[in-house]
């Protein structure tokens, strides 16, 4: 038989629950309201946002707005961009790489004859160290770094270089310099193009000195540029301490400016050859993807005092104003000075923050 009047314990359950599904409604609709005062969830999980916003302003925030989009317009977006570029055929070259977005790096195993299919790197562990810009990755003996500017004027057929800052010139150890100075030569003749002001501190310096070079078109494939450190001593005499060397050809000034920072090599400590490596890098606009393929490294020489042959492999470090936030390796190739790795890593990297 079917009670006509439940007992009022039952009535009170039943309103209690009634009331708890309210209030949970209620909570989640409160928390949908405040989440759609932000951005979408970051898709950069690497990225610090906030400094982002801080540092690049409102040009940021359409930059975060467009990769909001929903699935489904992004995937359009997708297919009508330029930058697309259907799947690699077998008989494609390695350069075709340089072409190729990360999607479809991962999407398909790649017959670059003769390095074998192309695989996806293993992401490393450990990021709790921080690091400066320099004094790293293989520079072992550093002692600061420079940064510079470059211009060809191809009408005037003059090189204009800019030497901004430096960062370290002198080591803080060696106290015999007060103060120092940078000297600019153009190689292989060592002719002497530009001697900057004397700094009294080496430690953080603004020059913002500019010198132009007479220097016709054709040299810009055979000169190199040297930047020279010379600490002045108390006995004034000018000490060779730091030097950084660019070849011309590898900058393509003919057709935009080049800008960077320059390490700096110690001139009283060896720097010997220690091998290559060939890498490629290619960046996907639309889904804001770095991929770095590392494809070999060639004539490794062990600095450990291994005579033969030890277990390769690399690093490949994403640094943000020099704090690393993303680190990826590849395989470790056993006993071979000529490993063959064929790995890409792929990193999340916002358009915005290329420059």
């Amino acid at each position: 038989a079917v009670a006509t009047s439940p007992p009022r314990w039952e009535i009170g359950v039943y309103a209690a629950g009634a009331l708890a599904l309210l209030g949970i409604a209620a909570v989640n609709l409160w928390k949908l309201w405040r989440s759609g005062s932000y951005p979408a969830p970051s898709p950069f999980p690497n990225y610090d946002y906030r400094y982002l916003e801080q540092k690049y302003g409102a040009a940021y925030s359409d930059v975060r707005h467009k990769r909001g989009m929903a699935p489904g317009s992004q995937r359009a977006l997708d297919k009508s961009s330029p930058f697309r570029k259907s799947s690699l055929r077998a008989d494609d070259t390695f350069e075709s790489i340089n072409e190729l977005g990360s999607l479809e790096l991962m999407s398909k195993d790649l017959g670059l004859a003769p390095y074998g299919p192309l695989k996806k790197s293993i992401s490393a562990d450990s990021l709790s160290s921080i690091s400066s810009i320099g004094n790293n990755f293989g520079q072992d003996f550093t002692v600061g770094q420079v940064e510079v500017s470059m211009e060809y004027d191809g009408k005037a057929a003059t090189l204009h270089v800019t030497l901004l800052q430096g960062k370290d010139l002198l080591e803080k150890e060696d106290a015999r310099f007060e103060s120092c100075f940078m000297r600019i030569s153009l190689l292989p003749a060592e002719q002497i193009v530009g001697i900057s002001r004397i700094q009294r501190s080496a430690y953080a310096v603004a020059f913002d000195e500019r010198f132009s070079i007479p220097l016709d078109p054709a040299a810009l494939e055979e000169n190199s540029l040297r930047f020279s450190v010379f600490g002045i001593d108390e006995d004034e005499r000018n000490v060779s301490t730091s030097v950084a060397e660019l070849k011309l050809s590898d900058l393509d000034l003919a057709t935009r400016p080049f800008s960077a920072w320059l390490y700096l090599q110690d001139m009283n400590k060896a720097v010997d050859t220690v091998g290559e490596i060939l890498l490629s890098l290619s960046y996907l606009p639309t889904a804001e993807r770095l991929t770095v393929v590392v494809v070999k490294a060639r004539n490794l020489v062990w600095t450990n005092g291994k005579v033969t042959a030890a277990d390769p492999f690399v690093k490949v470090y994403l640094l943000q104003d020099g704090r690393k936030i993303s680190k990826k390796k590849t395989a470790v190739k056993r006993d071979d000075t000529n490993p063959v790795f064929n790995e890409a890593m792929i990193f999340s990297v916002p358009a915005i923050v290329l420059q």
